[in-house]
């Protein structure tokens, strides 16, 4: 009595309240939900293949820079020791005159400086070219990252399978459970042999290898799974079954972007052609130190210098222009018919899924009608079994196809989600 008048009644409320909240957390974390669309950010962050985004904007970013600098001030040290057989001999002599013989060992040494003045637009190209390239590198590893979505998919609605598998299975036990207590009612009565609950009492057994055959493989999926998205997939790990999604339309696959980039690259190509092909004007510095300088008469070292303008034009890349337009114009057509060949390819794909799609719907118009019709049989025949007038072998030949239809709509709910997505990923959408 002195206990009892210890603990209050508002005290235990609180008390209870606590614990209450208590196992409402420690429930909430030990279950963790995952979605389809995690799986797909976590699987592109994860998968080893990103890792190549980072260098390929470093690797241009190092590309652009170095271009960036072809129209920076080109500076050259040169150096060079001649002998001639010859040198300038003047043909006149005059005692009141005296004109040194040139000697016929020369020396020089000078750095020139120069600074291109028609270079900008061809530099322009090549950054330009740069960019396109970069861009359809990155391009190509988001189709490599793209094709991702449909391991995922294998693999989560895999799941999804089998845990609507594990749930029905323990309503069939549940069946059995009950029909083995209607025997075990029947043998009481004198109406059944004791066989019949041993025959459902082994049907009970092999249901949970069932169970431990479907847990097992859900682990092997879920493992697999573990790997792509880089986290660790508990046993209680709840897979959330995806909205159904809508036939889209239109096509967006990242392979079309990629073509684009393509045909972007060559584009540029030919009009760098062009860029290479202009003369070049340029403005030039040179000093130097040596014998002879300017001054060829004299036979003194000295330094000198010489600045100007300079004008070059390479005729030889007309050789070959033409024949390089030409190749850019075929790498231009077969990009083209690499997107025409897959915009079919794709188009038939969808068109099978589609097909599909539609199949399955109908499927289940009437996967719920058959079950429904099972389900009267199986309580008809566990009556039956209860009151002696049916073997075990007989209710449970009603209990396997009831599973069996039920088995049936889950697999086609679950394909149908699938079609579904997959449809989606297809399109790319």
């Amino acid at each position: 009595m002195k206990i009892q008048k210890l603990i209050r009644p508002e005290k235990t409320f609180i008390v209870m309240m606590c614990c209450l909240a208590m196992n409402l957390l420690a429930q909430g974390q030990s279950q963790h939900a995952l979605t389809l669309q995690q799986c797909y950010t976590l699987a592109n962050q994860n998968y080893p293949l990103v890792k190549q985004m980072a260098l390929i904007e470093k690797t241009s970013e190092y590309s652009l820079e170095n271009a960036s600098r072809g129209f920076l001030p080109q500076v050259s040290l040169n150096g060079q020791i001649t002998y001639q057989s010859e040198v300038i001999e003047f043909p006149i002599s005059s005692p009141d005159v005296a004109i040194p013989a040139l000697r016929k060992d020369q020396y020089k040494i000078y750095a020139e400086v120069s600074q291109s003045l028609t270079d900008a637009h061809t530099i322009k190209q090549q950054k330009e070219l740069l960019r396109a390239n970069t861009a359809a590198d990155q391009q190509n590893l988001e189709v490599a990252l793209f094709q991702l979505k449909e391991r995922i998919n294998q693999l989560f609605f895999g799941i999804l399978l089998l845990d609507a598998q594990l749930e029905q299975t323990e309503i069939i036990k549940t069946d059995i459970r009950s029909g083995i207590k209607r025997a075990n009612a029947s043998i009481a009565n004198g109406t059944a042999l004791k066989s019949s609950a041993d025959i459902l009492q082994a049907e009970l057994l092999k249901t949970d290898q069932r169970t431990v055959e479907l847990q097992a493989n859900r682990k092997g999926y879920a493992d697999m799974l573990a790997l792509f998205i880089g986290q660790t997939i508990e046993e209680n790990t709840v897979f959330q079954t995806p909205p159904s999604e809508t036939i889209p339309t239109e096509i967006n696959r990242p392979e079309l972007k990629l073509y684009d980039l393509q045909q972007k690259s060559f584009e540029i190509q030919d009009r760098l052609i062009t860029a290479r092909n202009i003369p070049r004007l340029s403005f030039f510095l040179q000093g130097g130190y040596g014998r002879p300088t300017l001054n060829v008469l004299t036979n003194e070292f000295g330094f000198y210098y010489i600045g100007g303008l300079r004008l070059g034009w390479n005729l030889s890349g007309f050789y070959t222009s033409s024949g390089e337009r030409q190749l850019q114009t075929l790498n231009r057509q077969s990009i083209a018919v690499q997107r025409e060949t897959f915009l079919f390819n794709t188009n038939l794909s969808l068109r099978q899924q589609n097909a599909e799609i539609v199949k399955l719907q109908q499927l289940m118009t009437t996967d719920d009608q058959i079950i429904a019709l099972r389900e009267k049989v199986k309580e008809t025949t566990a009556s039956q079994l209860e009151n002696g007038t049916i073997t075990t072998t007989d209710y449970l030949t009603n209990v396997n196809a009831e599973d069996q239809a039920r088995q049936n709509l889950l697999l086609h709910k679950v394909q149908l989600l699938m079609a579904q997505y997959n449809y989606k990923t297809t399109s790319g959408n």
